[in-house]
């Protein structure tokens, strides 16, 4: 990927999973009683057994007053959003419901502590806490219209229910309608002993005044303007250019992270081109079944989890009754799919190349060929080829899709029917730096994959040919994909042709720390018994759901890895047997991002990051400016 790409990967550090709604509601209610004990503190007896009681009733008091607006925020806000035609979730309502009352808590128990250094009364906690709802509604307001893509006056329904749940209480134990009079009284005689209960409410409410909530309505609308002023001139920059809102991003982006759902799918199918992309399938058959087969759609499997095709290897494993091997392609974000449904034509083509599949039992030794940083190893299967590309131990990415076709294509012209080029995608270290080792076309590293394409085809083609052995071995591995591991563990094929035997290790990872192909290919040949080796991963991003960059080798211990795959090749070597090969290759038309979207997409959300913070603390700024100017002079 390019440094911007890596910048927008960047951003996985604020991946999280939302926790279910019962837990977000106990730890709001906690921290409501903490609240109380502090806010409504019954100092006189704490050092009383008496005091327990008091400390009780004070957090009751908190759990009342902070969180039942809190509870009817995180119950309501999901029903009244998909009333109005939204798609808040319960579990994301009630995280919003947290999060908006650590907010007011924060700014209220602040605003306490700067009153006791000043010498402040009462009445400026309480203009505090107006400008703290405030401040909530405009947040979930944000959120609401982000998630549910509603407009200003529809979001603003579900965004109020914390604001107004806790301005209803505050009215009614304040005794602020004891104050309003008309004529007379505002309400019955007979209403106003329920709707005035200032006598079970917490001294401290003395100070509120029908003011406040005058001053809560004008400053909520104020916020919502700034709102809705801050959404206009971020989105507009992406819809000039990419004819898509920032908020369909950022739903997407919330949906997956917090919720593992689907949303973002929605949104890349909306910056997608149709492409066509080679599905290369080499196959190992016995006289009874297939034994092994290689699949190559040139594809990339991103961009995150399983998102579009970052579950793509997975999903070829599970399509086919033979051991499925599905190394890198050579091709780069652009390639991504942009929804899962596209792997099903990508499966398609895969078991349609396989049909049409003529086998062969002579194979070539492998052969090994180098050319400027390119290292690459190749072995022939009647008139088709295997290659597998590495710039190791030097650093590399992904080898965009038109270097690759370039390369197959040279290999072709020694007399070389198809070719499988696989990009072993081995070395990398991480996502820092200037140059992430994208090999692009025109770069010194295109021409020398060409060139080690053409030589290792010429070679192939004149090569003696010699009947062929394979035998398989697979593990799923004790590691998770947070270790850097996908579900298909790994994976090792030997072939034997004329007393010569290579070993193909594939690791369902996302590339590897540096030097740590170099090992573990050092220790399959070390004793001699192996001729060759190669080493690669598949680039599923699956271990990418929490990190940017969660390579093989950064959580788990080398020598673990080592020994393990050192058991495969044996057991591998144990399981030989004559089979015969073949490689065919089917078209399929997907949808990907497209030529240069990744790039856009890429700098428009980190130029969002960048500049959007700065903006919106300046927004809000001049928000809380003119809220003090209105409480200044009210």
């Amino acid at each position: 990927m390019t440094t911007t790409q890596s910048d927008l990967a960047g951003l996985s550090r604020f991946i999280f999973r939302a926790p279910s709604w019962y837990t977000s509601l106990a730890f709001a209610i906690l921290i409501a009683a903490v609240a109380g004990v502090a806010a409504f503190d019954s100092g006189a007896y704490a050092r009383t057994w008496r005091g327990l009681f008091f400390v009780g009733r004070d957090a009751w008091e908190g759990i009342f007053f902070i969180g039942i607006p809190t509870v009817v925020a995180a119950f309501g806000t999901s029903g009244v959003d998909r009333l109005v035609g939204g798609t808040l979730t319960p579990s994301r309502s009630s995280l919003l419901a947290l999060i908006s009352e650590i907010i007011v808590v924060t700014i209220v128990t602040a605003a306490a502590i700067f009153s006791v250094f000043t010498g402040l009364e009462q009445r400026f906690v309480f203009d505090a806490l107006v400008v703290a709802l405030a401040s909530v509604f405009a947040f979930r307001l944000l959120v609401v219209m982000a998630v549910s893509r509603s407009s200003l006056l529809v979001a603003s329904i579900p965004a109020s229910l914390q604001t107004v749940a806790a301005a209803v209480l505050l009215f009614i134990y304040s005794g602020t309608l004891r104050f309003l009079e008309v004529g007379g009284p505002l309400l019955d005689v007979y209403l106003t002993p329920y709707l005035a209960r200032s006598a079970d409410a917490p001294a401290e409410f003395s100070a509120i005044s029908a003011q406040h909530f005058v001053l809560l309505g004008i400053t909520c609308g104020l916020y919502a303007l700034a709102v809705y002023a801050f959404i206009v001139a971020v989105d507009r920059p992406w819809r000039r250019s990419l004819g898509v809102s920032v908020l369909d991003f950022l739903r997407g982006f919330v949906g997956h992270v917090a919720e593992d759902s689907r949303e973002l799918e929605k949104f890349f199918q909306q910056l997608g081109e149709e492409a066509l992309v080679p599905v290369s399938v080499l196959s190992f058959r016995t006289d009874d079944s297939e034994k092994a087969r290689f699949v190559l759609p040139m594809i990339h499997p991103g961009p995150m989890g399983e998102i579009g095709g970052g579950n793509f290897p997975e999903r070829v494993a599970r399509d086919c009754s033979a051991l499925v091997f599905p190394p890198h392609a050579t091709a780069g974000h652009d390639f991504n799919l942009v929804t899962e449904r596209e792997v099903d034509t990508i499966l398609d083509a895969a078991q349609t190349a396989a049909d049409r599949v003529s086998y062969d039992t002579a194979a070539t030794r492998s052969v090994r060929v180098r050319s400027g940083e390119n290292s690459m190893l190749g072995q022939a299967f009647g008139d088709d080829a295997l290659l597998v590309s590495t710039y190791a131990p030097g650093f590399a990415d992904d080898v965009e899709y038109g270097v690759g076709l370039s390369a197959a294509a040279e290999a072709r012209t020694s007399g070389l029917d198809d070719v499988v080029l696989v990009d072993a995608h081995n070395s990398n270290d991480g996502l820092n730096g200037p140059d992430l080792g994208h090999v692009t076309p025109g770069s010194q590293r295109a021409f020398d994959m060409i060139g080690a394409a053409g030589i290792t085809g010429q070679r192939l083609s004149t090569a003696d040919r010699g009947d062929i052995e394979l035998g398989v071995a697979w593990d799923e591995t004790p590691w998770e994909p947070a270790d850097g591991i996908g579900p298909l563990g790994i994976r090792v094929a030997v072939t034997a042709v004329d007393g010569q035997e290579t070993a193909y290790v594939l690791i369902d990872g996302n590339n590897m720390e540096p030097g740590l192909r170099g090992k573990l290919r050092d220790a399959i040949v070390a004793d001699g018994s192996l001729d060759e080796a190669e080493v690669m991963t598949t680039d599923t991003h699956i271990v990418n759901s929490v990190e940017a960059d969660n390579q093989v080798g950064a959580a788990i211990d080398p020598a673990e890895l080592k020994r393990l795959i050192s058991d495969l090749v044996a057991a591998a070597r144990d399981d030989r047997e004559p089979v015969e090969a073949g490689v065919a290759v089917e078209r399929a038309a997907v949808t990907v991002f497209g030529n240069d979207r990744t790039e856009t997409l890429a700098s428009h959300a980190n130029a969002v990051v960048a500049l959007g913070g700065a903006f919106a603390v300046s927004v809000i700024l001049a928000a809380v400016a003119v809220s003090i100017l209105i409480f200044l002079f009210a």
